[in-house]
């Protein structure tokens, strides 16, 4: 039996922390349920899943629909989606089966990258192996989580570049289901020797297709969307995350076309050991002002309540009511007090 290999390759950068994350995993699972129940699909559909930040990795290899199980997505630092092409491309080379005078290959791979920010890293190499080696054998649909993706860089992998409007539940709900019924005629399309690639029909509101000509061009290495800070936990020395959403406000100047950008607190999250695995080598660091950050979170592991202070090794950790804390990263113990003012702290990337 031909098969037709389908990749997921998945943005688990810090900016998809939270409702986005959970939603794909949940998506993820709806997906394969459907899938399984589906008579073409499941003769021929085999699906792997790669997830990438400021590294890539597989997290589910290429494997038949009946045997897979919805894996749990790791957050990490960063968005490198050259790492991510790359990690794509070597497991291509070793998974798929060319045809060849004694047996026939695998149908043409289709690819669904989502991806809801901007690269942090340098993607022209990467995008030119893709275009060289790759574009015309493998079939990839790009999808825009929200507005704020570099969609131009997109547009160099594909010309299906999507934006999906990841407003609620109901609209991950509705995404996913689109996921999946292009999956279903994709496997009808292969079963009646057509071209393995049938995409299901746009609604234009929440999944619609996006006009590169208008895209604005984006050259930079930080994703200003969001801002993500990287703390511990000075109880249980789990790491977690902080972010923050873009706010843009009118600066209430009378006669004055004024705007202020600061961003607002979307919560703090647990995340597990596998986030510094996934961190970028050496990434760019830069700095955010507290006074640019508006709310600030209890800590998400063990309920102390700030869960951003600064030791003198320029690492944030939760400090509760002790007398004396003592920071997670270094070691080094001292007494916290409040200060005029902001200061500054280092921000993730992703």
């Amino acid at each position: 039996m031909r098969r037709l290999p389908i990749y997921f390759l998945i943005d688990i950068s810090e900016s998809m922390v939270g409702d986005q994350i959970q939603q794909v995993e949940e998506g993820m699972a709806t997906i394969i349920k459907a899938i399984k129940t589906d008579p073409y699909a499941i003769e021929t559909v085999w699906i792997s899943i790669i997830v990438f930040a400021g590294q890539a990795k597989t997290l589910v290899p290429l494997q038949e629909v009946v045997s897979f199980y919805p894996p749990k997505f790791p957050i990490g630092g960063g968005t490198s989606l050259s790492k991510g092409l790359g990690h794509l491309m070597f497991q291509m080379r070793k998974d798929i089966v060319k045809t060849t005078m004694e047996q026939k290959g695998d149908w043409k791979p289709i690819v669904f990258l989502f991806t809801d920010g901007v690269p942090t890293d340098d993607t022209k190499s990467a995008i030119a192996e893709w275009k060289q080696n790759w574009k015309r054998t493998v079939n990839m649909v790009a999808i825009s989580f929200g507005n704020s993706t570099d969609t131009r860089i997109l547009a160099e992998l594909t010309e299906n570049v999507l934006q999906f409007k990841n407003a609620g539940t109901e609209d991950y709900n509705k995404f996913f289901k689109w996921v999946t019924d292009s999956i279903k005629t994709s496997s009808i399309s292969v079963e009646n020797n057509e071209s393995g690639f049938e995409l299901a029909k746009l609604d234009g509101d929440t999944l619609s297709k996006i006009d590169i000509s208008k895209a604005p061009a984006t050259k930079q290495y930080i994703d200003n969307n969001y801002v993500v800070l990287s703390a511990k936990c000075q109880n249980t020395k789990r790491p977690y995350l902080m972010k923050y959403r873009k706010v843009v406000n009118e600066s209430g100047f009378d006669g004055l076309n004024l705007q202020t950008q600061a961003y607002r607190l979307v919560g703090g999250f647990q995340v597990d050991q596998s986030y510094y695995e996934l961190c970028e080598d050496n990434g760019i660091q830069q700095k955010v002002n507290t006074e640019e950050l508006i709310g600030a979170p209890s800590c998400p592991c063990c309920g102390n309540q700030f869960g951003l202070a600064m030791c003198q090794c320029q690492k944030i950790h939760c400090i509760g009511n002790e007398t004396m804390s003592t920071c997670p990263w270094c070691g080094s113990t001292g007494s916290y007090g409040y200060g005029e003012g902001g200061f500054d702290v280092g921000r993730a990337q992703g």
